[in-house]
């Protein structure tokens, strides 16, 4: 089996952008299964309910979230549909599921939703108690876990990877737009990339306007974030499965 992990979709260049190449990328690597991180489609914060479909009518199997998950309030109208999940680790009492379990080619494979605490404004519960937690409780339940871990530091996804080596069948990391070049099969044969990239503008300040960017850096006034305008591309990894053994054999990134 072969997964793949789109990168942040930011604005509609991104939905476009995934719109356009992720048929031809199905195709061309014969994959079985597609995982988007739509938290930033709604030009850059959020998701709308026009951009949740037109990200499913791509072809995607399961969209997850993360900090930008309430960004529109739209999202009230379809959190509890079956192929949106948002980070399992927000407090219990928050509407919509952490994970989901789909069935694919004979295979259920579960799709879990994290988000980091480190740098990250957003009241969450500890990660990795709540990834043991889940990953425990699902383990025997399914052929196949997944993981999103929409994180902004480095050695808090790095640690999440050894954490969970060998009882996940792959983690990638989502959130700082950049894609790294660090792709490996750890030790125990779990798949690991601490960050998958960003769908959108290419020429841009992770996704957003070059000079309103800097002027922010510059000035440190709060100069409004606009989506970058341009040539765009698509940042994504792909995960070869033992359907045997289910776990993972391969990790290549695209870009």
């Amino acid at each position: 089996m072969k997964i793949l992990a789109v990168g942040d979709i930011v604005g509609n260049a991104g939905v476009k952008e995934l719109q356009k190449r992720l048929p031809i990328i199905k195709e061309k690597y014969h994959i079985d299964f597609v995982i988007v991180n739509g938290e930033n489609s709604a030009e850059g914060m959020g998701i709308t309910e026009k951009n949740f479909q037109d990200i499913l009518k791509a072809g995607t199997d399961i969209v997850t979230m993360g900090n930008h998950t309430w960004g529109k309030k739209d999202i009230f109208k379809f959190i509890d549909h079956s192929q949106i999940i948002r980070p399992a680790n927000y407090p219990d009492n928050v509407v919509g599921k952490g994970y989901q379990i789909t069935e694919k080619n004979g295979k259920k494979i579960a799709v879990i939703n994290l988000i980091g605490r480190v740098d990250i404004p957003v009241l969450s519960e500890n990660p990795f108690l709540k990834a043991k937690e889940i990953v425990e409780r699902l383990q025997n339940q399914v052929d196949i876990i997944i993981i999103d871990f929409h994180a902004e530091a480095t050695a808090e996804k790095i640690a999440m990877g050894y954490y969970l080596d060998g009882k996940i069948t792959a983690i990638f990391g989502t959130h700082t737009h950049v894609q790294t070049a660090d792709e490996i099969i750890l030790p125990n044969g779990t798949a690991y990339i601490t960050d998958i990239g960003m769908t959108g503008p290419k020429n841009s300040v992770i996704g957003m306007d070059i000079n309103a960017s800097i002027k922010r850096f510059e000035t440190t006034l709060p100069e409004r974030y606009r989506i970058a305008e341009g040539e765009n591309m698509l940042n994504a990894v792909i995960i070869d499965i033992d359907d045997n053994t289910n776990k993972a054999i391969n990790i290549n990134r695209i870009r």
